[in-house]
């Protein structure tokens, strides 16, 4: 059997206990409804705990790799864990996103 120096068990220790803290930030609550503001260029994305947040359609688009000149089609709810919800787009595109993608990264605030 291998003896940890007690230096190492403690800052491994530490790095458990940050984790266990970091994923207390984030727990899951299913996406309750999702709809699309127009004139925000955003979707306002309401979860079962109450809280609500606006997500920009840019950011979506980003990370799912949207080609600029894609028009918002329709949405849709992951009917089975509502774990997430799907942006259709005209040309036949679909952006994924998570629960995770939108309550774990909250929106920077503008510089203006």
């Amino acid at each position: 059997m291998t003896s940890i120096p007690l230096a190492n068990f403690c800052a491994c220790q530490y790095i458990y206990n940050l984790d266990a803290r970091i994923l207390e930030l984030a727990k899951y609550s299913p996406v309750k409804n999702v709809r699309y503001v127009s004139w925000e260029d955003a979707f306002d994305v309401e979860f079962d705990d109450g809280l609500c947040i606006l997500e920009p359609h840019a950011t979506i688009r980003r990370a799912n790799q949207i080609a600029p000149e894609a028009k918002f089609k329709s949405l849709q709810i992951e009917d089975w864990t509502r774990g997430g919800f799907f942006v259709h787009y005209d040309n036949g595109q679909t952006a994924e996103v998570s629960w995770s993608f939108v309550r774990e990264l909250p929106p920077k605030s503008s510089k203006k």
